[in-house]
């Protein structure tokens, strides 16, 4: 009697395969052995088998990795191989995904390559928001490189080919060995001092791995990443991958590629600028064409040909405001009227005179002042008397006060 879950073999490969697969360390991993049972297809694809001692390890590299082979790998090769390690479900079998595969020897400049590929990758030297933008027509351009290799002949010919009154500055440098190293930081700081040139193209032709490992040293990578000139870098074909590639601003595919890059085609630009001032000038006689005829419109309207029905209306426009304002200022003096007739009725209440009116009078003392009590006067005194309508004279005979009446 069967127990618990019964797994189909499908099922199982599967689980292998993501088990294995899930583990970091097989993900890219670095082998060493034998070839043996190497098969090429058609196809581009190649199996083969990876053995030593005590073991053989089944191994498969697919064409795009396979056509960026430097050499010819035959059977009993021995070499080092880079990739992941994975499962083959149809079959079963685990085997390994090779990405790259070196002769026995290089290995370890694989090893050195990465290893500091992966620390100054970390350092943000690859980043490319650090990565400057090229000049659209440079005038100068310096290029740092063997005077006696393939490369320099390249990049002047494509360079001149393209623009004939192109600046080109060479700085020459041994590209290869130990001593190439001090050359190119040289010439890229001395380049930068002295600002020479507005790009520089850094690099040499092809090679194996141990003819471009000056382009992966950690000094000329640094002294790349620290140019305030941009670099474009132009290291072996189009297959090849240095350290100074990822820190330049450019990379490009060959020295030919990085003059093509760099350099402006002349003949193109003076195409472009001859298309552009031909469009101008289609767009300056569209619009002179346009303006005339409104211009011509204008001159027909009735303001130029009648120009005194647009003095008509105008004064039309002045008659109904002068008579507005006028209307406006009548109004406003008729309220002006009627105020100060109030006023002048309240004054008028408010007056002496009208006191005088109802049939009161008021007497003033020979020196001028009123008199507003009898013990203001004197007997014999000179006074006047004035009335609603006209003033008396009289002198004091006797004075009677409220005691004595």
């Amino acid at each position: 009697m069967l127990m618990g879950k019964v797994f189909t073999v499908t099922e199982i490969n599967r689980i292998v395969k993501n088990l294995l697969e899930s583990q970091r360390d097989f993900a890219n991993i670095q082998v060493q052995g034998e070839l043996s049972n190497f098969r090429k297809y058609p196809s581009g694809h190649c199996y083969f088998n990876l053995k030593d001692k005590q073991g053989v390890l089944k191994a498969v590299m697919f064409a795009g990795n396979a056509s960026r082979l430097k050499f010819e790998p035959k059977n009993g090769d021995s070499v080092v191989v880079v990739g992941r390690v994975g499962v083959y479900e149809r079959d079963g079998v685990y085997q390994i995904y090779v990405d790259i595969m070196l002769p026995m020897g290089a290995g370890n400049l694989m090893l050195a390559y990465e290893q500091l590929k992966n620390k100054l990758m970390h350092e943000g030297l690859f980043d490319q928001a650090r990565k400057k933008a090229l000049p659209t027509h440079p005038t100068t351009v310096g290029i740092i490189t063997s005077s006696a290799g393939a490369a320099v002949r390249d990049i002047i010919t494509v360079s001149k080919r393209r623009n004939s009154g192109i600046k080109l500055i060479l700085y020459p440098v041994r590209v290869q060995g130990k001593e190439a190293i001090a050359e190119i930081v040289q010439a890229i700081e001395f380049m930068n001092l002295h600002n020479l040139a507005e790009v520089l193209i850094i690099g040499r032709g092809g090679g194996s791995l141990e003819d471009l490992w000056a382009f992966n040293e950690e000094k000329v990578v640094r002294a790349i990443a620290a140019s305030h000139l941009p670099i474009v870098s132009a290291v072996g074909h189009e297959i090849d991958f240095t350290l100074a590639d990822f820190a330049a601003d450019v990379r490009a595919a060959t020295p030919s590629a990085a003059a093509e890059i760099v350099v402006s085609d002349s003949s193109a630009l003076a195409d472009r600028v001859s298309k552009l001032t031909k469009r101008n000038m289609r767009c300056i006689e569209q619009l002179l064409a346009e303006h005339t005829a409104h211009l011509n419109s204008l001159q027909k309207s009735w303001v130029f040909t009648q120009p005194y029905r647009f003095l008509e209306e105008k004064r039309l426009r002045l008659d109904r405001a002068s008579e507005q304002l006028i209307g406006n200022m009548n109004t406003n003096f008729k309220g002006i009227e009627h105020t100060l007739g109030i006023l002048q009725a309240k004054l008028e209440t408010l007056s002496p005179l009208a006191i005088l009116n109802r049939g009161y009078t008021v007497t003033e003392l020979d020196n001028g002042k009123l008199a507003k009590s009898v013990l203001d006067l004197q007997a014999g005194q000179q006074i006047s008397t004035r009335f609603f309508d006209g003033t008396a004279l009289a002198k004091v005979l006797k004075i009677i006060g409220k005691a004595d009446s």
